[in-house]
């Protein structure tokens, strides 16, 4: 077995004395891991850290085995990632959501955003819209996507401010009223089409929305806990971009 691809590294661990086990996000291939040998050397160490795009070779006697990479590198992106603690965590957080879809199971719009995201991760008031969408394209892809094109309630397309934690459909201010109290807050900025930025207080919202479907969907059924980059990615966007002062945690 054997095939060529294009791939953005997300995290390597050490194999014997000298290789190294590569996990990749690849364009037609999906999240897949494979052997490096000598992926340990002074030559490949560079090439293999996290958020470097490179070019892959696969090769294994069976599909089902772990297999070999051959790697050359395209994009040499770490290093500038590493001077940003937004950019360490939000890449952190990032590969965490995508160890939740099957391995091997190709997702190409979440190769194409994860390559555009990673571009952008060191500005850290990007990075918060960028990294909120993801969350929101990889609960698509689990099959918990939400729905906040219309109200739930009424159908209407207007005056959208609220999320049914039950149901994870937009709901206008009216027909929520009265339980606005029991309502999640949906951010203005996530609203198809709405071409406005989100300011702090609507980041923490957003933030807190997707947390809520991913404790609710995806935590608690596999008995896993908040991936603790997520928490340290949250802590850098409030110290560069969110408001200091507010302790609240979002997840």
């Amino acid at each position: 077995m054997e095939w060529r691809d294009e791939g953005i590294i997300l995290g390597t661990r050490k194999h014997g004395e000298t290789s190294v086990i590569l996990e990749v996000m690849t364009r037609a291939h999906g999240r897949h891991l494979g052997l490096v040998r000598g992926g340990r050397s002074r030559r490949m160490q560079p090439v293999l850290q996290p958020g470097n795009r490179v070019d892959l070779i696969w090769r294994a006697r069976l599909d089902e085995h772990l297999g070999m990479y051959q790697v050359e590198a395209l994009e040499l992106r770490a290093a500038r990632l590493f001077d940003s603690a937004c950019a360490v965590y939000g890449l952190q957080t990032i590969a965490s959501h995508l160890r939740l879809l099957p391995e091997r199971d190709p997702h190409e719009t979440l190769f194409e955003t994860l390559d555009l995201l990673i571009r952008h991760l060191e500005d850290a008031s990007s990075a918060a819209e960028l990294v909120v969408r993801f969350e929101l394209l990889i609960l698509d892809e689990l099959g918990f996507g939400l729905d906040l094109s219309q109200c739930a309630a009424t159908g209407r397309r207007e005056d959208l401010i609220y999320v049914s934690p039950k149901s994870g459909r937009a709901v206008s201010r009216e027909a929520g009223a009265p339980w606005a109290d029991k309502m999640l807050a949906l951010p203005a900025f996530l609203k198809h089409g709405s071409g406005i930025r989100g300011d702090p207080a609507a980041m923490e919202d957003a933030f807190r929305l997707t947390a809520y479907f991913f404790t609710r969907h995806v935590y608690e059924p596999r008995g896993m806990e908040p991936p603790e980059a997520r928490a340290g990615f949250l802590a850098a966007l409030r110290k560069h971009v969110f408001n200091a002062d507010n302790g609240e945690n979002a997840a």
